[in-house]
């Protein structure tokens, strides 16, 4: 910081930093005491509404770097070349927690990763896990009140996260993976991360294609046991904020091997499961991951608060040559993070440094509102104009979704041949090791155990014996054996 005077938010010089004014020696604070005034009212206001989800987070600067040609797929100018650098920002949180509540915890990781390009900000918001909960964001609220506290009691109840999942069984596969050793990473920089989403690639030809975004971390699978996890949260709750910038301090740069998996756009209507749908993955005997990039961290942020807590990011910010897919989760994310920030950051929240793009300018039409920084100055604020504004390109940033058809209504989401909400579970079940599936089968009794209600938990036991008869019994009989 600049040394000199200590000032008010306005400039002036500050003569006593240590004292209020009063009446007299020992007579009351005056209210002309401007200096007391404007620090206990910026203080008041000091923080801002923190995510409903993904609240606990942490994050850091670095480069993505092309490694692989991806230009017959995309016509994205970032990944136009190999070797090519883009500065990226990405802040992992927690999912369920808020603020204040520990790193390390048996939740999903979120991975949201802006890219500034120099065609505007691209955000990749994904999680550390390929599938999600459920497949429709109209019952995304619903969720996580589950995981929430309780408007009653104050807490987080087994009671409701079970009875939410025993009765979404699509939640079977994303249960078994949080429940599994990868449940609890030892640190943000020991996991992986996933676009989760499917998502367009189109290429400078027209051509369209669905793809699934992976990144392999470079440092190594590293989890805690429910044990260790125990102790850790307890002794330090900002372990993994606390690692992230402890490497980055050494030098040792956190890194991830980046692929894609590419499905032609005409392989999806008949794919045996349904591509778009968040609580399935695409086997990558059916689409290899292809690696075409390297993404690696190496500057820790200087202001938690400015550059973590205000930073947004958003699924609906596309650069041109990638887009949205019709997986309905995704759709509901398109309007609601940008209407989160809105909310919680402000309408201009997109003005702040590390929200802003890097190697472009943003040019709209939108003005005034809390924080406006008067940018545009005297610039015209519509369009068409005749005075030499920002204009429309007339060029898409992706290719239209295949006809649609039929009538309007609620829809559940379509089923492919081999789609149901138990098989990817199972088959993900029957890949463990043994002493993997024993952890699995404590970490999840362990957990049902809580609930007090035997339907819930009979119902719940039902689901994971639809994915693996095995499964269902070991869980039964180890549910059966905590509660007596």
């Amino acid at each position: 910081m600049t040394q000199g005077p200590l000032t008010t938010e306005a400039g002036a010089p500050v003569a006593d930093n240590q004292n209020s004014e009063t009446a007299g020696v020992g007579g009351p604070v005056l209210l002309q005491d401007q200096l007391l005034l404007e620090k206990l009212a910026h203080f008041n206001r000091e923080r801002i509404p923190e995510r409903v989800v993904h609240a606990r987070g942490a994050g850091a600067y670095g480069t993505f770097t092309v490694t692989g040609d991806v230009t017959p797929y995309t016509r994205a100018a970032f990944l136009s070349a190999v070797g090519k650098e883009t500065e990226v920002f990405l802040r992992f949180s927690t999912v369920a927690g808020n603020l204040g509540a520990a790193d390390a915890v048996r939740d999903p990781r979120g991975f949201a990763l802006k890219f500034y390009t120099e065609e505007g900000n691209y955000d990749l918001v994904g999680n550390n896990t390929p599938v999600f909960f459920i497949r429709d964001a109209i019952k995304f609220p619903d969720f996580i009140h589950t995981q929430k506290r309780d408007p009653y009691t104050g807490s987080t109840e087994p009671d409701n996260v079970w009875d939410f999942w025993s009765l979404s069984p699509e939640s079977t596969h994303q249960v078994t993976w949080l429940f599994g050793d990868r449940g609890i990473p030892a640190s943000y920089r020991h996991m992986d991360g996933f676009g989760s989403h499917t998502y367009q690639w189109n290429n400078a030809d027209g051509e369209a294609f669905w793809v699934k975004y992976h990144f392999k971390t470079d440092q190594g699978i590293r989890n805690l046991t429910a044990e260790e996890a125990d102790v850790l949260a307890g002794k330090d709750p900002d372990s993994h904020q606390r690692d992230l910038r402890e490497a980055i301090e050494r030098g040792e740069f956190p890194s991830w091997t980046v692929g894609v998996q590419i499905m032609p756009a005409a392989d999806a209507a008949t794919y045996r499961f349904n591509p778009f749908d968040l609580t399935k993955v695409w086997p990558h005997a059916d689409y290899p991951v292809i690696e075409f990039g390297k993404l690696e961290l190496n500057r820790n942020p200087r202001n938690v608060f400015a550059e973590v807590e205000q930073s947004i990011f958003s699924p609906a910010h596309f650069v041109p040559g990638i887009g949205p897919s019709p997986d309905k989760m995704l759709q509901g994310r398109l309007f609601a993070y940008g209407d989160a920030h809105r909310y919680r950051v402000g309408i201009n929240a997109d003005h702040l440094p590390v929200n802003r793009p890097h190697a472009t300018e943003a040019r709209t039409h939108s003005r005034d509102g809390h924080l406006y920084d008067g940018r545009h100055g005297a610039e015209k604020n519509y369009e068409p104009n005749s005075f030499g504004g920002p204009y429309q390109t007339g060029r898409a940033l992706w290719q239209p979704f295949d006809a649609v058809t039929g009538g309007t209504g609620t829809h559940p989401t379509p089923r492919h041949a081999e789609d149901d909400d138990f098989v990817q579970a199972g088959n993900l079940y029957r890949l463990m090791r043994e002493d993997e599936k024993e952890r699995l089968v404590a970490n999840l009794s362990g957990a049902l155990a809580g609930v007090s209600r035997d339907d819930i938990v009979e119902r719940a036991v039902e689901n994971f014996r639809r994915a693996d008869d095995d499964f269902g019994k070991r869980l039964e009989a180890a549910v059966q054996a905590l509660r007596g």
